[in-house]
């Protein structure tokens, strides 16, 4: 076989067996000869033209120089590939050098009540406790009242940044004279945003000099609607730039921003403090909002609070095919706006109501990129309702309230590794390859016992050691 291209063996093996073992005992075993050119790439740690090899051929070099030419790593890549060729023709296009697939847990969290409406939320997360305790915060808070969540402002930021080493009010000058012609330059990009009710809403300079000597930048902002707008912002601000420039002003670089202040959702619960907890309901719910207090004044608590956040928010961000790490860096800058770091939800207790908040920035879409062609984006989309961007904000923010909400009530009653290490625990009964019957018994010996890794091995290997 002097050439293999990017599907066709890939499809007639699936075609015509259906069989991932088939592929492999086939790539594996009869004789695939490649090029002497490409035996040459195979043998070295070092490639060049890596990006033209085909999948298979990838894998090959990859398994011959790093794993020993082991057959196990070349099935486990391969066990991974969706037996529809079309399908994985499409996730192998989301990235580069694509020779597999890595699964995430795709999960879902009913009973969420949010302005009256509701929702079943998909998650995908691969860390334990998540799902579950989103689904039981969402029961709790489904009889009181539910979460209440509103839109602050949908504003988005991008910006050319540029060197002008002159007379600053000419420079002022010169960027009031453009500035009209800014908008039509970007006329052709802008005009189907601008029907959606979008488009450029103000372009401004900002002198800089004083943090970076020379340093200036345009400062745009912009309304996407439903989508989250990297494309569009970007071809906005390089067609800004182009003609922005000339020979005493230097263009540095023209990108958006994810870091959106003004790109902002509330989203809140509240209820008597009686109706909180079954008993000490004011010493457990003044612990609470000490607890968030703590995070305002110590960083090392922040990170780990906003963590828990954001393990509710990047769930349900990569289940709808948004970009969990934009919002992530946005998020933990929104969190220090104030100079330091702090907790991204508040908590009151006032004339005997306890309430909690969160407000953060999320630029989401509901149409462009993933959202439109993985489909479990689609499906999970569809899950929601098939909502507006506004609305995602708002059932994202509500997700990350309520894994708080799980977190800290944990922290100030009963201690967070006792849900956790229930949820650890079938990881370690699977890692020792127990039976179903055996999972029964080690679940119910440790129900009221500490879970740790040593003690699970022992009880296991006890019983093992009895039967």
């Amino acid at each position: 076989m002097s050439s293999l291209r990017k599907n066709s063996q890939y499809e007639t093996e699936i075609n015509h067996k259906n069989s991932h073992l088939v592929i492999l005992t086939f790539f594996v075993y009869n004789n695939l000869s490649l090029s002497k050119h490409k035996i040459g790439i195979i043998m070295s740690k070092t490639i060049n033209g890596f990006s033209k090899l085909t999948k298979l051929e990838k894998i090959e070099w990859l398994a011959s120089n790093f794993f020993n030419n082991d057959v196990k790593v070349k099935q486990i890549l391969m066990q991974y590939w969706n037996s529809n060729p079309v399908l994985q023709d499409l996730h192998d296009d989301f990235i580069e050098n694509t020779i597999s697939n890595f699964y995430l847990p795709f999960g879902i969290a009913p009973n969420f009540v949010i302005n009256g409406k509701d929702y079943t939320i998909p998650m995908a997360i691969e860390e334990s406790s998540v799902v579950a305790a989103a689904s039981l915060v969402a029961k709790f808070w489904s009889t009181r009242g539910g979460f209440k969540a509103k839109v602050i402002s949908t504003v988005k930021v991008g910006q050319v940044h540029f060197m002008f080493n002159g007379d600053k009010l000419e420079l002022e000058n010169y960027f009031n004279s453009k500035k009209e012609n800014l908008f039509k330059v970007t006329e052709a990009i802008t005009q189907n945003m601008k029907k959606r009710g979008g488009g450029i809403l103000d372009i401004e300079l900002r002198d800089k000099t004083s943090e970076l000597e020379n340093y200036f930048q345009l400062h745009v902002t912009f309304e996407t609607m439903d989508s989250m707008g990297a494309n569009f912002i970007n071809s906005c601000l390089e067609a800004i730039a182009k003609d922005f420039e000339k020979e005493s002003i230097q263009i540095v670089m023209s990108i958006l921003s994810n870091y959106v202040p003004e790109c902002l959702v509330h989203a809140e619960v509240s209820c008597k403090v009686s109706a909180l907890y079954a008993e000490n309901s004011e010493l457990f719910a003044q612990k609470f909002v000490q607890a968030i207090q703590i995070a305002n004044v110590e960083p090392h608590r922040a990170v780990t609070h906003n963590k828990g956040i954001m393990n509710g928010v990047d769930a349900v961000v990569i289940a709808t095919g948004n970009d969990f790490r934009a919002i992530e860096a946005g998020a933990h800058a929104y969190a220090a706006k104030d100079g330091q770091y702090k907790s991204l939800t508040n908590a009151t207790i006032k004339n005997g109501v306890f309430k909690f908040w969160i407000e953060i920035p999320l630029a989401l879409g509901t149409v462009g990129g993933l959202t439109k062609l993985h489909p479990l984006s689609k499906l999970s989309l569809k899950m929601l309702d098939n909502p507006s961007a506004k609305e995602l904000m708002e059932i994202i923010a509500v997700a990350g309230l309520a894994q708080n909400f799980a977190a800290l009530r944990a922290l100030t009653t009963t201690g967070i590794q006792k849900g956790h290490m229930k949820m650890h625990l079938t990881n370690i009964i699977k890692q020792l390859g127990a039976s179903d019957e055996e999972k029964a018994y080690l679940i119910d010996y440790f129900e009221h016992k500490t879970i740790t890794h040593n003690a699970v091995v022992e009880a296991y290997n006890k019983l093992v050691g009895d039967s």
